[in-house]
């Protein structure tokens, strides 16, 4: 018998999404969203200081690969991965077996109302995975009474629009003259836990407490050359161009492919990118 899963109404869009078009695209692009930012890998996984018999929750953990990494430092513990994508987590499931780490479990859950059981955890970690709840504060009130007393959560997110070359890029080119807004920094969106005086605060309602925001900057990744980089990021961005006239969004196209080139390194192409490393104990 299948059970239906549960989700808040406020995560209902996220799950539309998720669970459906755009969890295929990641699944199908895997890699490449794990290799833009694995820059950032080895920070956060020193913040984590996952010991070996830790009890891990891995917070929207997509495809896997932080669920992995933090497995294979909890070698006498466990970790378990949620995340409201079934394709996601069937492949991460997949690479777990293809990578013979067998104390991960992978379950599809709403993260901010899942009865997850009361302090049971060690650590909490999420990478990217925390800006799309609908209502935070009862998100992380939840993940607080699924953590052990003084436990931590490690959570790496994205700084403002501005301070991320590879996006701000992006929209420019595709924008094609056309005020796009940005995504919001108070809403479900990459940017939802940019401004650091409402991470703490968010954070500090929810039964957080020695709340540290730390700047990191690293290059991102987008592929090996700017046509393989170009054919990923004009598919990702696609909806942006969607609707527009086909000589403008010819347009358009032309010159991210150019910015894309302006980007090319001898270690593929590369654009800055400015997240937070967000590190709290449970109260």
């Amino acid at each position: 018998m299948v059970t239906e899963l549960r989700v808040d109404a406020s995560n209902a869009t996220q799950l539309a999404s998720w669970d459906g078009s755009g969890g295929a695209f990641w699944v199908a692009h895997a890699d490449r969203f794990d290799e833009g930012v694995a820059a950032y890998r080895d920070r956060f996984l020193a913040a984590a200081a996952i010991d070996e018999t830790a009890a891990v929750l891995d917070v929207g953990c997509g495809s896997g690969r932080t669920t992995l990494d933090a497995a294979r430092r909890a070698t006498a513990g466990s970790v378990l991965g949620v995340d409201l994508s079934a394709q996601m987590l069937e492949l991460a499931r997949r690479r777990a077996e293809r990578e013979h780490v067998t104390n991960v479990t992978f379950e599809q859950a709403d993260a901010q109302i899942h009865p997850f059981p009361a302090e049971a955890f060690d650590v909490a970690v999420s990478r990217h995975g925390v800006m799309f709840f609908g209502d935070p504060v009862a998100a992380f009130t939840n993940l607080a009474r699924a953590l052990r007393p003084a436990a931590r959560i490690v959570l790496l997110t994205w700084q403002p629009f501005e301070r991320n070359e590879w996006l701000q890029a992006f929209f420019t080119c595709l924008a094609a003259g056309r005020d796009i807004p940005v995504p919001p920094s108070d809403a479900p969106s990459p940017f939802a836990f940019s401004d650091p005086d409402r991470i703490r605060s968010l954070l500090n309602t929810a039964g957080f407490c020695d709340v540290r925001v730390e700047g990191l900057t690293e290059p991102m990744y987008f592929g090996p050359d700017p046509d393989d980089a170009f054919r990923f990021v004009s598919a990702q961005h696609s909806g942006l161009v969607r609707d527009l006239d086909p000589d403008i969004k010819s347009r358009a196209l032309d010159e991210l492919r150019t910015n894309l080139a302006e980007h090319h390194t001898a270690r593929g192409v590369l654009y800055d990118s400015a997240a937070w490393l967000i590190q709290a104990h449970r109260d």
